[in-house]
C-alpha cells in the first residue's frame, strides 16, 4: 500500500515548463506531479499526448495559464514509428492486433503514400482519443465496448519525411517525422499509411518533439525535477511571455497601462496586429495580449494587479530573465521598484 503523499503549502508560481512527459503517464498524472514538486497553487497543460507518448509537454503555471490556448491552436512535430502488416484495436501497440497482412511494399509506394497524405487531408478521430462526445471522452465509449459516431476533419500535414531503415527488416516498420496543424491524430496517420500500402499498420512508437516554438532542447524530465532544489525547479520555468513571443510588442505608459489593465481601449499610431503582447514601461510589467485594429489597442487576456505583483516577486527571488518578448533590454536590468498603481 501506498504512503499518502505529504501536504504541500502551496504558492503563488507563474511561468511555463517545458516538461519531457515519460512514457506511460497521462498529461494530467504529469502536470498533478509538476505542480506538487513546484508547490504552484495554479497550473493546466497545453493539450493532452496519450500516455505511451513521449515528449514536449509545455505546463502553464499561474498567469500563464491565460494564455495556453495559444499552445492548443500551436503546430507539432512529431517522430514515430509505423510497424507495417499489423492492425490493432486501437491503433498502437496497446490494443489487440486485429488484422494480420503480408508486407510488399517498395520505396516508390511509400513515396506515394507520404505524397498522398500531405497538405489538407481528411481524417477521422479514433475511437481511443481524449475528444470528448456528451460530455464523455472517446476512449470510455471504446473501452466500454461501445462504437460512436465521429465526424471527419480536415487537417493539415505540412511536413511528411520518413526513414525505410527498418523496412526490409524481420519487423518491417516505417519511421516518419511528422510537422502537422493542432488536432492531428498521429495514430491515424500511421493506421493511414499502412491501408495506401496494403498492409496496415500500426505506431509501436511516438514523440512530440516540438509544439509551436517550444522543442526538447529546454525540456526537462520528472526525474531530474525531483532530483532539483525548489530554486533549480523554479530556475526552469520560462517567463509567462515565453507564450506571447511571435507577438507584436507594445509599450504603455503609466496612465495609459492602468486603463488598459481596467479593460479600455486604447488609441495610438499602431499598425493592426491580431496578435500583440501589452508592457508597462515603468515599472517594467506585462499586462496581457491585445489585437490592434484601426489604431485601437483592444485587449484580450489581461493580468490582474496582484498576478503583475506576484510576478515581480519572483522576478526578484530568482533573478531569471523576466520577459522574453524583451530579450536583451532586460535581461542585464534590476527589478524597478513596483508602483503600487499596477
Amino acid at each position: 500500500m501506498n504512503a499518502p503523499r505529504a501536504r504541500v503549502a502551496r504558492r503563488p508560481v507563474h511561468g511555463v515548463l517545458l516538461l519531457d512527459k515519460p512514457l506511460g503517464l497521462s498529461s494530467n498524472d504529469a502536470l498533478q506531479k509538476a505542480k506538487w514538486l513546484l508547490r504552484a497553487e495554479k497550473a493546466g497543460h497545453t493539450g493532452t499526448l496519450d500516455p505511451l507518448a513521449t515528449g514536449v509537454l509545455p505546463l502553464c503555471f499561474g498567469a500563464a495559464t491565460k494564455f495556453s490556448q495559444l499552445q492548443l491552436d500551436a503546430d507539432k512535430c512529431y517522430e514515430a514509428v509505423v510497424r507495417l502488416g499489423l492492425k490493432t484495436s486501437t491503433g498502437d501497440a496497446e490494443g489487440e492486433v486485429i488484422n494480420e497482412r503480408p508486407v510488399h511494399v517498395t520505396p516508390q509506394e511509400v513515396a506515394a503514400a507520404v505524397r498522398r497524405l500531405t497538405g489538407v487531408v481528411t481524417q477521422t478521430p479514433p475511437m481511443y482519443s481524449a475528444l470528448k462526445k456528451d460530455g464523455k471522452a472517446l476512449y470510455e465509449y471504446a473501452r466500454a465496448g461501445i462504437e460512436v459516431e465521429r465526424a471527419a476533419r480536415e487537417v493539415t500535414i505540412r511536413e511528411f519525411v520518413v526513414d525505410l531503415s527498418l523496412l526490409e527488416s524481420a519487423e518491417p516498420a516505417i519511421k516518419i517525422r511528422v510537422t502537422c496543424s493542432k488536432g492531428t491524430y498521429i495514430r491515424t496517420l500511421g493506421e493511414d499509411l499502412g491501408e495506401l500500402l496494403g498492409c496496415g499498420g500500426h505506431l509501436t512508437a511516438l514523440r512530440r518533439t516540438a509544439t509551436g516554438s517550444f522543442d526538447l532542447s529546454r525540456s526537462v524530465s520528472l526525474p531530474t525535477l525531483e532530483a532539483m532544489t525548489e530554486t533549480q525547479r523554479m530556475a526552469c520555468l520560462l517567463p509567462v511571455d515565453a507564450l506571447l513571443v511571435e507577438h507584436q510588442v507594445v509599450h504603455l505608459d503609466v496612465p495609459n497601462s492602468q486603463r488598459f489593465l481596467s479593460g479600455l481601449r486604447r488609441r495610438g499610431a499602431w499598425a493592426d496586429a491580431p496578435q500583440v503582447a501589452v508592457y508597462a514601461e515603468a515599472p517594467l510589467a506585462l499586462l496581457g495580449s491585445a489585437r490592434v485594429l484601426g489604431g485601437e489597442l483592444i485587449p484580450d487576456r489581461l493580468l490582474n494587479p496582484l498576478e503583475i505583483k506576484q510576478l515581480h516577486v519572483q522576478w526578484q527571488a530568482t533573478g531569471a530573465e523576466p520577459f522574453l518578448n524583451l530579450a536583451g533590454q532586460t535581461a542585464a536590468a534590476s527589478p524597478p521598484a513596483l508602483s503600487s498603481t499596477l
